[in-house]
């Protein structure tokens, strides 16, 4: 059940093709292309090694957590 003979998909091309035309499937996944090109393009441009990296934030301690907890003063 799993598998379909050459003739079923011969005819489910021959309907798609009939549906939608040539023309307008070739249109289709040249727009396809184009947009993962793009897709691609806007990557790379992201992981530019040219591109100054932005610097990571910092971190700063709160005074009051320098301070010892009432569990730690509990404990000695």
């Amino acid at each position: 059940m799993g598998s379909f003979s050459l003739t079923h998909w011969l005819v489910v091309i021959l309907v798609i093709v009939l549906l939608f035309g040539r023309g307008r499937i070739s249109d289709l996944m040249g727009d396809f292309a184009k947009g993962i090109n793009s897709f691609k393009k806007g990557l790379n441009d992201d992981a530019a090694p040219g591109s100054p990296a932005a610097p990571p934030p910092q971190v700063t301690q709160n005074p009051q957590a320098a301070t010892k907890s009432p569990v730690e003063d509990a404990r000695g």
